[in-house]
């Protein structure tokens, strides 16, 4: 198995002397196997490239490329050191030897570039800069997209000789652990936010089933959401299902009633407003899977749209 970059609030536990410990939270997600040959062929691995992975974990994945490209051909970074002198050791012992480092996947790693293929075991509110200067020309990143809403879209994006890319979402439903840099902050206490709330509401359009169900479309929806209103988060006490943007400081609630859902809003952005419209907008295309999405980056930002680069399109924050 292979680990990703994840949130940490404290050193991992040292497993030679295990003890009893109270809170805290994951240092690392193992991904499926199956799921980290996928990776590997949909980066479309070809003798000659050099590639930067991001997460190297327990060095499961990197000993697959390096049985792949050679040992000479990989660099994989790490941002916890404990897991990384964990990793080289095993991969050592099999005598794999690529450049491992200690780093934040949201730079990369300039001494080793420039590479052909950059993959990540981590996910991005964005595609860092970084990453796309470190790739050469007609390269490929593959990683996923996430945010608050925990929306996800693993893409793949071709690199241009100008410093552009653009790119498509992968089929299915993967979902990785955020860098920690990108995850989400702490919001308080949501009563506090609902006493903004407007006194009267309005019969939503949609309602949030649509991206809560545990469906595949719900999980599609749920990242068009998140490009809709991409510093929001989502929580539910009882009825009351709160969206609450810290930036902004905009927040929407929606209760159930007989008439579907009731939606209050406060707030320069009208979180809800926006959801529906994305979705509006999705209906409109004849309800298109998430293939028939889009991201394309230029100096001016990040942009998803959905069908055609000219169509409708959500700015990734920046």
């Amino acid at each position: 198995m292979t680990f990703s970059n994840t949130i940490s609030l404290g050193a991992a536990p040292d497993w030679r002397h295990a003890a009893k410990r109270y809170g805290g939270a994951p240092t690392s997600s193992s991904t499926l196997p199956s799921l980290v040959v996928r990776m590997w062929e949909d980066a479309d691995l070809t003798q000659g490239h050099r590639v930067l992975e991001i997460g190297t974990g327990t060095g499961y994945s990197t000993a697959l490329a390096c049985e792949r490209l050679g040992s000479d051909a990989v660099t994989s970074i790490e941002v916890d050191s404990q897991r990384l002198n964990q990793a080289a050791a095993t991969l050592y012992s099999l005598g794999h030897v690529p450049d491992l480092a200690v780093a934040d996947g949201l730079y990369g790693y300039w001494p080793c570039a420039p590479y052909d293929r950059v993959v990540a075991a981590c996910s991005f509110r964005n595609v860092p800069p970084p990453l796309i200067a470190q790739t050469r020309p007609g390269g490929k990143i593959l990683l996923t997209l996430s945010g608050w809403l925990y929306g996800y879209a693993r893409v793949l994006l071709t690199v241009s000789s100008t410093g552009t890319a653009e790119g498509m979402p992968l089929p299915g439903t993967v979902s990785f652990m955020s860098v920690r840099a990108h995850a989400a902050p702490a919001f308080g206490n949501p009563a506090h936010w609902g006493d903004a709330l407007a006194k009267q509401g309005r019969t939503a359009r949609h309602g949030p089933e649509l991206i809560n169900a545990a469906s595949e479309q719900a999980f599609h929806l749920r990242f068009l959401a998140q490009c809709a209103i991409p510093n929001a988060q989502m929580i539910t006490i009882d009825d009351p299902t709160h969206l609450i943007d810290v930036v902004s400081g905009s927040v929407a609630a929606l209760t159930p009633s007989d008439d579907g859902w009731q939606v209050r809003q406060h707030g320069p952005l009208l979180l809800w407003d926006a959801v529906e419209n994305a979705i509006d907008a999705w209906q409109d295309a004849g309800r298109p899977d998430q293939t028939r999405f889009g991201l394309t980056i230029t100096r001016d930002g990040q942009r998803v749209w959905l069908g055609d680069p000219r169509g409708p399109s959500w700015s990734l924050p920046a």
